[in-house]
């Protein structure tokens, strides 16, 4: 045990914690894995750690017992609160858990810099966070790193590289501004209940500034639009985004008759600069 609290089964069977799957949840269990992961954020001690989504708590315990000098656990189920109020109650001071929606926080308002996000997210909102914490318009951002976990596909997909099936949106916004790399693999098994895919880990460094200049919201309009439709050439996927996207292209040194898998992100990022007197 990383602690003197029950064991996790001990507390869904007290609080009668069943997991929903409308919120994407799939509670993991082990408390030695949930501090494995938490490691995979590097030394917490001096951070302060936002995470999203800690169901029963098992992640924030990971998260407290590795030494995070702060946590602040938001999560959206009314029916965890109990259950995290133990927690709040056995590490006084360093716990503090929101009833809240993660998309609609400033989390400023309750942390301290320097700020690592460390969470198992919900299925359904892992991606739209993700790019959210990536495409703000000021960098550096908030947070110094992202641990993050995801079903595998997804994860492989942030780490993919150009010319590759998972390359797209998320390799690209996530590679752009950030050192990314997957870091743990875990099984079905390990979740309750078991998910019917695989997870991982990624761990993602900002980077102290982008790898190339470009505008955030219009990279991120240019790539999403770009990988929308994969197997058309770029002139044709692109088109809605400025009438002569070709001439855009060009001057960004870009064959208009590639596919977005097969373009570069300093590439996508010469396009946006490119496209942004334009916008």
């Amino acid at each position: 045990m990383i602690d003197s609290l029950p064991p996790l089964r001990e507390v869904i069977s007290a609080h009668d914690l069943q997991p929903k799957k409308a919120l994407g949840q799939n509670f993991l269990l082990d408390l030695n894995l949930t501090a494995k992961i938490a490691r995979q954020a590097g030394d917490l001690t001096g951070c302060d750690v936002l995470e999203i989504g800690p169901g029963p708590g098992g992640l924030t315990r990971g998260l407290l017992a590795e030494g995070a000098r702060r946590v602040l656990a938001v999560e959206k189920d009314a029916r965890c609160l109990p259950a995290l109020a133990e927690i709040e109650a056995a590490y006084p001071d360093r716990l503090k858990v929101i009833n809240a929606d993660a998309l609609k926080l400033d989390v400023l308002q309750h942390l301290t810099p320097p700020i690592r996000v460390v969470a198992n997210l919900p299925y359904n909102v892992g991606t739209e966070l993700l790019v959210r914490w990536l495409t703000p318009q000021d960098w550096p951002p908030y947070w110094d790193s992202l641990t993050l976990m995801f079903q595998k596909e997804v994860a492989q997909r942030i780490v993919a590289q150009p010319g590759s099936k998972a390359y797209g949106r998320l390799a690209i916004l996530s590679q752009w501004r950030c050192e990314a790399r997957l870091v743990m693999n875990l099984p079905p098994e390990a979740f309750t209940p078991p998910p019917k895919v695989h997870s991982a880990v990624v761990h993602l460094q900002r980077l102290q500034h982008p790898r190339f200049e470009a505008d955030a919201q219009i990279l991120s309009r240019v790539v999403a639009a770009g990988f929308n439709q994969r197997r058309k050439m770029l002139r044709s996927s692109l088109k809605g985004i400025a009438p002569d996207i070709e001439a855009y292209l060009v001057a960004a040194g870009i064959k208009p008759t590639i596919r977005a898998e097969q373009v570069s992100i300093e590439a996508f990022c010469a396009l946006a600069r490119e496209v942004a007197p334009a916008k």
